[in-house]
């Protein structure tokens, strides 16, 4: 059994640096500026739709325009306010001693690598690349199941995205409240498990292991 992560708004608390290259991108083109809770809402489903949601609708550049003034800004600027959430680090080094842990994230594949090598070294990671279409698509998730072997998985994420991957790739979702969605959205999108705190991390991953076994076992 692997647990496999998303990374913004799961492990990660990236909002601020976000917020910035969005507001960054903006001010480029002559755009308005977003507040955090624009762009918070527009988070999930890779940096093109972030992009795209954030900008106004009339004077604007088109998307690819700013996208790649955006994913330059970004690259430059990923790592100067994000720092994981608390309680992220130990929850991981508990859950790396009896399970094999992955990255899946709807970040480019780059960055996910940057950003975990920095934060999570020895974590396999894979973000969106041509290889590997983002979530909810259940590619990413195949993959790293495959990279490390293994033939169950329960995904962690954040998002009503993450919730559709899961049912998408026929596996559980562990949805987690501190990030870029609150429980009545992640509750409307589906999800089953929901997680408080970091520090709730183990425990519930061990609960859904034990429903999972339950229902194998009552088939």
């Amino acid at each position: 059994l692997a647990i496999l992560f998303d990374l913004d708004g799961t492990l990660l608390d990236t909002l601020e640096d976000l917020t910035d290259s969005v507001n960054a991108t903006m001010a480029h083109f002559g755009c308005p500026q977003r507040t955090p809770e624009q762009v918070r809402q527009a988070l999930g489903n890779g940096a093109r739709q972030l992009v795209a949601l954030n900008l106004p609708a009339e004077n604007a550049p088109d998307t690819d325009t700013a996208l790649a003034f955006y994913q330059a800004y970004y690259r430059a600027h990923s790592a100067i306010k994000t720092r994981p959430y608390e309680g992220i680090p130990e929850a991981l080094a508990t859950l790396g001693q009896r399970y094999p842990l992955a990255v899946v994230s709807n970040k480019p594949n780059a960055a996910t690598q940057a950003l975990c090598a920095q934060w999570f070294p020895g974590i396999r990671a894979r973000g969106e690349d041509t290889d590997c279409p983002r979530k909810p698509a259940p590619d990413m998730i195949h993959q790293a199941m495959a990279l490390l072997g293994a033939d169950r998985a329960i995904l962690v994420g954040d998002s009503e995205v993450d919730v559709s991957t899961a049912k998408n790739a026929g596996i559980p979702c562990l949805a987690v409240i501190w990030g870029f969605r609150d429980r009545d959205q992640l509750e409307a999108a589906g999800a089953r498990y929901l997680c408080t705190h970091p520090q709730a991390l183990p425990q519930m991953i061990e609960k859904i292991q034990n429903d999972m076994e339950e229902e194998f076992h009552g088939k």
